[in-house]
């Protein structure tokens, strides 16, 4: 990384204008968030715009999109609003964290603080647990149950745990992510909330009141008086619904050469596992389905070399490339932002293979 630089990565930025959504490359520095457009895997530079980070607030979780949860909102002191999306709520929660310290740089008892209430919590008193599940409820404001799946079967209203802790802390009936559990277990402890499933009904087993449930977006619950499953045999389920019944264990933007015109596009990449699937997703698009996977058994996974162009790369990509073969011998290229993540990526599919 850089001199200077505090975080950097992929991220789905809202435009301004014309409010589509397109993936672009951040730069966190002391007082300026840069962001760049990609070509053929590479930065383009000079920077496509600045966020200048003194005098402005910071919205995490942000609710305003219901099909993109893992949003932050930044407001600058010029009242420009940004939409910025991460992969995941522990990417989304990282770029959060470091951003709120680059804005309150130069104010030491804020970034200590904030330190402190990363790894603290105090439950507020005199919580009325009727009052949140009320909002809970609301039709404008509220929890959206929604069909979930979980190991082939299909929940009907249903919600994931980190939605909810999402929802908790939005609100202000929780002031960070643990306390938002806490509080989400004393509901399922007073029969407002039920866990569904496997994943979050053995969590229930814990001794520990914060580790019962799950801030998790494979841990499904719903409200206590509308639990319902519908489950079908797995023998009827269409290939699709198999293939994204497995569990995720890995998810992250990274770049993929296409088959026919060789363009490199960032696409968000989602490994499960029973059974072993890779799917990546297109992140400018609302809808959470995928445009592409495969089934990993049989599959052969390596890194490239990083001097020079290899081999069945069209373009001057080069750095952090990696190749899947197919059981069938489709050749997937690939590109993560640094050799870390390249190499975490393929430990990761090697244990599927």
């Amino acid at each position: 990384m850089e001199d200077g630089v505090l975080k950097e990565g992929f991220l789905v930025k809202r435009g301004h204008i014309v409010h589509n959504w397109k993936v672009r490359w951040f730069v966190l520095r002391q007082n300026t968030l840069l962001y760049y457009k990609l070509e053929g895997g590479r930065k383009v530079t000079p920077p496509k715009g600045q966020i200048l980070l003194d005098g402005c607030t910071i919205t995490c979780p942000c609710l305003e999109y219901e099909n993109r949860p893992f949003l932050i909102k930044l407001r600058t002191r010029t009242s420009t609003e940004y939409f910025l999306e991460a992969c995941s709520r522990e990417d989304r929660d990282a770029w959060a964290f470091e951003i709120t310290g680059a804005i309150h740089a130069g104010q030491p008892g804020k970034v200590q603080q904030l330190h402190m209430q990363r790894n603290s919590f105090k439950l507020p008193p005199h919580i009325s647990l009727h009052r949140i599940v009320d909002k809970m409820h609301d039709s404008n404001s509220g929890i959206r149950p929604s069909p979930n799946m979980e190991q082939g079967s299909t929940y009907k209203k249903t919600f994931i745990g980190s939605s909810l802790v999402d929802w908790l802390i939005s609100n202000s009936f929780a002031a960070n992510r643990l306390e938002a559990v806490t509080l989400a277990s004393v509901l399922m402890e007073e029969n407002f909330l039920r866990p569904v499933g496997a994943r979050s009904t053995g969590a229930i087993r814990s001794g520990d009141l914060a580790e019962q449930f799950l801030d998790d977006s494979t841990a499904l619950y719903t409200f206590a008086e509308s639990y319902k499953e519908k489950t079908g045999p797995k023998e009827e389920m269409n290939l699709s619904t198999m293939e994204l019944s497995g569990t995720v264990i890995k998810q992250g933007y990274l770049a993929k050469q296409g088959h026919k015109r060789k363009n490199w596009k960032v696409r968000r990449f989602v490994l499960r596992k029973e059974p072993a699937f890779l799917h990546y997703y297109d992140p400018s698009k609302e809808e959470n389905r995928p445009v592409g996977g495969f089934s990993l058994r049989g599959s052969l996974v390596s890194a490239l070399e990083d001097n020079g162009v290899p081999t069945g790369v069209k373009g001057n990509v080069q750095g952090n490339l990696f190749k899947i073969i197919t059981k069938d011998d489709i050749h997937y290229y690939i590109q993560a932002s640094s050799k870390a993540e390249r190499a975490e990526w393929i430990q990761a599919i090697k244990k599927l293979t």
